[in-house]
């Protein structure tokens, strides 16, 4: 027999995916023990389990999922052919109406004549920093640059100046990170160059010293000078997601946590097998966080109990959360990137009204400098 952990980890169905399925009458455990609540699933069951992975990654309704299940355990192989070749053509047919939607997006885009191309920078920028604090804040970002070579206008961090300011932004689309910093003798408008990763990181390399650090942009050429060294390459010639509208957040619950304990919660911490959400990403580990009543956080996952919307637990395993309404899971080792690259013993999380909101990870002591981690789905 596989506790439900097990089946998991054999099966590529999430433990959440097996709950959900146990409820719809999908994949009932064999035995589900009358005084803990463990679910134990049976050996036969595995290859069922491994068959619904694969159709549940096919997008199959379950519906016909349930058939599927119930034709493949017997001897009705034509109904199984036939429901396969019917949810094909419903893709096929999908993806034919996905092509058109797209073509359209495709003539607005060029008739609002928005190439995906940066602007050129209208004048000569010029700033002068606080070496440790640009330091500062490109250690802060880094760890979220992008690295999707169909995306390159993520592979690098935005410098974002304007008034006595700069903001270095990098996302991937599954973090974000941003950072700000006091910017002298700019003087002109607004502007946004995005500097590629390997000359952020020869720009990193020479920020060792208290000195000040001299940032220039000249047409496409950006050069960093510090302690009479000098990094200087050509930004990169794409337009930058406008992250401000990304930043703005629904108002959630702030947790103070330690640090250390959260780090070590995790890595010792239960967690789930998420499936690859799509081509290129590979399968991770996902961490569950949970606010409790007494304002903790904590680390749930595995054959932790789901928690619901209004904090309700499911009775599979030992220490259900109660009043747990606040609650969110993301990729474990995103979130302890980001604990280390916020660099501070004690910090905030901000917990969004659902657990489809993004995790916000903040310096108590500088608003200005803050990550986000975009949700793991918890369920089907």
């Amino acid at each position: 027999m596989r506790s439900i952990g097990e089946m998991a980890r054999a099966s590529g169905l999430g433990v959440s995916a097996l709950r959900f399925y146990d409820r719809a009458g999908v994949l009932v455990p064999a035995r589900v023990d009358p005084a803990s609540g463990y679910r134990w699933y049976a050996p036969e069951q595995l290859d069922e389990a491994r068959l619904l992975a694969r159709l549940r990654r096919a997008g199959m309704p379950l519906a016909d999922i349930r058939l599927v299940l119930a034709g493949w355990s017997g001897t009705d192989t034509d109904l199984v052919r036939t429901l396969l070749q019917a949810h094909l053509r419903r893709l096929e047919r999908g993806l034919a109406e996905a092509r058109g939607e797209f073509s359209t997006l495709r003539a607005l885009l060029d008739h609002r004549e928005n190439p995906m191309t940066a602007s050129p920078v209208t004048g000569t920028v010029r700033l002068s920093l606080p070496a440790p604090a640009l330091a500062a804040a490109l250690d802060a970002v880094r760890f979220a640059v992008g690295r999707d070579p169909e995306l390159p206008m993520l592979g690098g961090v935005l410098f974002d100046v304007g008034g006595d300011a700069l903001h270095v932004v990098a996302t991937d689309r599954y973090r974000m990170a941003v950072a700000r910093l006091e910017a002298v003798a700019h003087g002109g408008s607004r502007e946004q160059i995005l500097v590629p990763a390997p000359l952020v990181d020869a720009m990193r390399a020479l920020l060792g010293g208290d000195e000040s650090a001299r940032f220039t942009v000249e047409g496409d050429q950006v050069t960093l000078e510090a302690g009479g060294r000098q990094a200087s390459g050509p930004r990169l010639a794409h337009d930058f997601p406008d992250y401000r509208r990304l930043v703005r957040l629904p108002s959630g619950r702030r947790v103070v946590v330690e640090v250390p304990a959260l780090r070590q919660a995790l890595r010792n911490g239960p967690v789930r097998v998420a499936e690859e959400p799509e081509p290129g990403r590979s399968a991770r580990d996902v961490s569950v966080l949970a606010t409790a009543d007494d304002g903790t956080v904590i680390v749930c996952g595995g054959d932790a109990p789901d928690i619901d919307a209004d904090g309700a637990g499911d009775a599979d395993g030992p220490g259900d959360v109660a009043g747990a309404g606040h609650h969110v899971g993301v990729d474990r080792e995103f979130l302890l990137e980001a604990l280390a690259a916020a660099d501070r013993d004690r910090l905030v999380l901000e917990f969004g009204p659902a657990a489809t909101a993004p995790l916000a990870i903040r310096r108590a002591d500088d608003e200005g400098t803050f990550s986000l981690l975009m949700p793991v789905r918890l369920d089907d």
